[in-house]
């Protein structure tokens, strides 16, 4: 017997003829109570909220449908009718269901023909199909059922509860299938971003490597070319000074003594620059590293070059770290020659080396009393050719403290500074993991 839904389809359309469900098919939402009228895809849906999974229900008889919904609506699903094998073949195109519940005794298409279609479909091949029979119990037909893909098979009447237990373990089957899905289109989807990052990382090596060789020319162009210049000026400017120096007025012997002065600070800059580029290139080698035994050793240096300066220094003994040995000493150095030179004009000098906890974090500082400097500009202190005071105040070239930042930089740490005009500077600095 059919209802509505069907009368008026042709009676001559094949099986193979599937097309999408007309608007006029039945959804019933289990949250709607048993034996309310249905309302159609054009006002709900049929697709399951994410917490919900599709179970279909086949059978030409309303009235078993109704008393389906009425057995399954605790569990809270999305329920959908189908009043014949070839509605339910076309709501199977469109949708993915958790468990089919089939009628056996159909018009047209019975059970057995709409399982056996239904199996046909990649998509629908191992959704679980429970049939409903009231007539013919015979072990053959139970037999046949399986034999077509059932999970089960069971006659009317039906016990309720006997159902809907059957019913819950396939929906709770088809969301922990649906998540498994989900994880594993996350998963394919991390795999994915990791190897385009790995691609990307991979790039960015070869880039930096290609540049690491350009560097290398320049550094080689540099040393080479740009160098035997200045010493050619350096000598022919010294063999006039020699030679010609008394053929020369005052303002001649000093314009040629400006003239060598410019010529060795672009050497020196060459220098400083082709020292910064080794600096930020070198090989590390992490080891103990006693940084006061280091301070005192090149506190003494400074004093050998000036013994007739009188310079306060305090030095926090026994402060040891782990880091490379060479570049901290370089780092340091620096440090205690801007130290050292900025209280060149400071009566009563002070040199400090100590170490702080900031945030539960060592922090090590040089701190002098010397002549400082404006805190707006402290954004310029670290970047490479760039001086806060006068040449003829101060002599430098501006590439000690962006050498100092490199290589706290390698050491995985940060550094910082704050100063006074005339009242002094700190240079505090921390260390992390060494980089290669």
């Amino acid at each position: 017997m059919t209802d509505g839904r069907t009368a008026g389809r042709s009676g001559d359309q094949s099986a193979g003829e599937l097309h999408a469900p007309t608007l006029s098919t039945p959804v019933v939402d289990s949250a709607d109570r048993a034996g309310a009228p249905s309302e159609s895809p054009a006002t709900r849906s049929p697709d399951p909220p994410p917490d919900r999974v599709n179970i279909l229900l086949v059978d030409d008889q309303p009235a078993n449908l109704v008393a389906l919904e009425a057995m399954l609506e605790e569990l809270g699903q999305n329920l959908i009718r189908a009043g014949s094998g070839r509605e339910a073949l076309k709501w199977m195109l469109t949708h993915e269901f958790a468990v089919v519940l089939l009628d056996v005794k159909m018009p047209e298409m019975d059970g057995f023909e709409t399982a056996t279609l239904i199996r046909q479909r990649d998509k629908s091949r191992h959704t679980p199909i429970i049939f409903l029979t009231a007539a013919d119990q015979s072990q053959t037909q139970a037999v046949r059922g399986y034999a077509v893909g059932a999970v089960d098979y069971l006659t009317k009447p039906i016990v309720p509860e006997f159902v809907r237990s059957k019913v819950a373990v396939f929906v709770e089957l088809a969301k922990k299938t649906e998540l498994l899905r989900r994880q594993a289109d996350l998963l394919r989807a991390s795999e994915q971003e990791a190897r385009e990052l790995a691609e990307s990382q991979a790039e960015l090596v070869r880039d930096l490597e290609h540049k690491n060789r350009e560097l290398e020319s320049f550094s080689y162009a540099v040393s080479h070319d740009l160098r035997a210049p200045l010493r050619r000026i350096e000598s022919f400017s010294q063999v006039v000074q020699e030679s010609q120096g008394e053929r020369l007025d005052d303002a001649g012997r000093h314009y040629l003594e400006r003239v060598r002065e410019a010529s060795r600070q672009m050497a020196q800059l060459i220098d400083d620059v082709l020292y910064l580029s080794r600096v930020t290139r070198a090989d590390t080698r992490e080891q103990e590293v006693d940084l006061s035994a280091v301070v005192q050793l090149l506190v003494d240096r400074l004093r050998e070059s000036e013994p007739a300066r009188e310079v306060e220094v305090r030095i926090r003994p026994g402060v040891v770290v782990t880091a490379d040995g060479q570049l901290l000493r370089i780092a340091l150095q620096n440090l205690l020659d801007n130290a050292w030179k900025f209280t060149s004009r400071t009566p009563a000098a002070r040199i400090e080396f100590g170490v702080t906890n900031v945030a539960g974090e060592p922090t090590y500082f040089i701190r002098d009393n010397g002549a400082g400097f404006d805190m707006g500009y402290v954004d310029r202190l670290f970047a490479p050719f760039q001086r806060l005071h006068l040449q003829n105040e101060f002599p430098g070239t501006g590439i000690g403290l962006a050498t100092v930042q490199r290589i706290i930089y390698r050491h995985g740490g940060r550094v910082w500074a704050e100063g006074m005009p005339n009242q002094g500077a700190t240079f505090h600095f921390t260390l992390g993991r060494l980089r290669p």
